[in-house]
């Protein structure tokens, strides 16, 4: 057996790891947010930073059994934060985004799925809270159609929010 032929199985048990793996982990999710107070909401996105954060592990675990030299896979990597790390900060916008999105998941009471109103000085936005993203949050109206909210105009304003009892 040649050594391509190697590679290609050892790759393909890499793939099936990471499905393995990624089934475990969303499990292991579900059963932690039924277990405790998390709301359900928050795993969706934590189902998305893990999943972003397992698959490029085992990227660079492919990348490495294709014979891609450690110390270039290292400088090949940093060169890529590097220029994203000055894309971001070069566009202040995109940064104050994420920021915001980051704190919109974790400190703002407005959830997946809550109903509410985003006061504005024109007019209000009414709509159910469909996804809260990094750049963006969606929000679905009454009406069936989809409003793109960016993070940081989300954190500004003020948000009624509509309690069940």
């Amino acid at each position: 057996m040649g050594t391509i032929e190697v590679k290609i199985i050892e790759t393909a048990v890499v793939v099936t790891i990471y499905i393995i793996v990624r089934l475990i982990v969303n499990r292991s999710i579900d059963r932690t947010v039924v277990n405790s107070l998390m709301k359900k909401a928050r795993s969706k996105v934590l189902k998305k930073v893990i999943r972003l954060a397992i698959l490029s592990l085992f990227i660079t675990i492919v990348l490495l059994i294709w014979g891609v030299n450690q110390s270039e896979l290292a400088v090949f990597i940093g060169s890529v934060l590097t220029v994203v790390g000055i894309a971001l900060f070069a566009q202040w916008s995109i940064l104050s985004n994420i920021t915001s999105g980051i704190i919109v998941f974790f400190n703002h009471s407005v959830k997946l799925d809550d109903t509410i109103t985003i006061i504005d000085k024109d007019y209000a936005i009414e709509g159910r809270v469909s996804d809260i993203g990094l750049f963006f949050i969606i929000l679905k109206t009454p009406e069936g159609e989809q409003i793109s909210v960016p993070s940081n105009v989300f954190i500004q304003k003020m948000i009624k929010k509509k309690v069940t009892p």
